[in-house]
């Protein structure tokens, strides 16, 4: 997701904050199912409404800590997005969102190691995020681990069936290993 999709969702969410409590299985498991609905329009709801519910998790304090990183990142300012991003996680160890900015962060740095441990830690802590999964997949594909990469993807696409990248980028990694 590019950094412009996650302002605006940061921004979606600064407005429909949702609280921890809604992290429970009778919030979510309506929302995964939605994942894999054949209307598209159902999957984008669903998809939007998890993406709320993760940057929300831990209320104002964590969704304004990662608004802040974000902008530091955006102003190329990497350093101070990454320590308090580092802080957040101090703090909050099990925030899984802010693992997973701090993953994209080391990402788009091209430090791969430091992004796998972070989408592992994600997975972890919440293991239908299917952004840290392919944020993974991504991570060991710029490494040439590509099996490692397709497991991720379709990991993934098994919470997402019908996000495209994924399929494509397993097509690609298998081509990859031919």
């Amino acid at each position: 997701m590019g950094c412009s999709r996650i302002i605006l969702h940061l921004s979606l969410v600064s407005s429909l904050l949702i609280k921890a409590n809604v992290m429970d299985s009778e919030t979510i498991t309506p929302l995964l199912e939605d994942l894999k609905n054949p209307e598209e329009a159902i999957r984008l709801r669903a998809t939007e409404k998890l993406w709320q519910i993760w940057f929300g998790q831990k209320g104002m304090l964590g969704l304004e800590a990662i608004q802040t990183a974000n902008s530091f990142l955006e102003a190329g300012s990497v350093e101070k997005a990454e320590t308090i991003l580092s802080q957040l996680i101090e703090d909050l160890p099990d925030f899984a969102e802010a693992w997973n900015r701090r993953a994209v962060l080391y990402y788009s740095i091209g430090n791969y190691r430091k992004a796998i441990r972070d989408c592992q830690m994600v997975v972890k802590l919440n293991p239908v995020h299917f952004g840290a999964l392919h944020g993974l997949g991504l991570c060991y594909a710029a490494l040439g681990q590509y099996r490692e990469a397709i497991r991720a993807f379709r990991e993934a696409l098994e919470i997402q069936p019908y996000a495209i990248e994924n399929q494509r980028l397993i097509l690609e990694c298998t081509a990859r290993l031919s």
